[in-house]
């Protein structure tokens, strides 16, 4: 499995929008430039986390984007559908079948319950995390510096 960097990217955008004061917004291409990804492919991924309600959409010149949930309620596995979507990781292609020139009636994979319960246990562990939980700790300690000058940094491209 190998998943693509929408995934990063939107959970680090996430967590910029909740450092925004309430009623504030943050530019899309504010996000994308602070995250160094493409403005156009990272448009996209906005557009997904609006679909699934995480964050809202405020048009205008003065728009931009904000969280649509509290923190606690957003889990790193939301976004991860979010971006990814909601496919199975792993779908047999009848190896085992061919192997053993299986007739239809008895085809099977050896592999597909494994399978399941590998992706039941990684969904499990995404979904204990949230957005909340990961801001708590960046703002530890050994993050203090750099945490202030991102919130400087929030603080002067947001729009109110």
């Amino acid at each position: 499995m190998h998943m693509k960097t929408g995934v990063e990217q939107a959970v680090y955008a996430i967590l910029l929008l909740n450092m925004l004061p309430d009623k504030a917004v943050l530019p899309g291409e504010v996000i994308s430039q602070q995250l160094g990804a493409s403005a156009t492919y990272f448009q996209k991924l906005l557009r997904k986390l609006v679909s699934a309600d995480l964050i809202t959409s405020v048009p205008g010149v003065k728009g931009g984007f904000k969280l649509k949930k509290r923190p606690e309620d957003i889990r790193i596995y939301d976004i991860y559908v979010a971006i990814e979507g909601q496919q199975t990781l792993y779908s047999s292609s009848g190896i085992l079948n061919d192997m053993l020139e299986l007739q239809e009636e008895d085809q099977c994979c050896l592999l597909t319950e494994l399978m399941k319960e590998a992706e039941s246990a990684w969904k499990s562990v995404l979904k204990r995390e949230t957005v909340a939980s990961y801001s708590n700790e960046i703002h530890k300690e050994r993050f203090k510096t750099k945490t202030e000058s991102l919130q400087v940094w929030i603080n002067e491209k947001m729009v109110l």
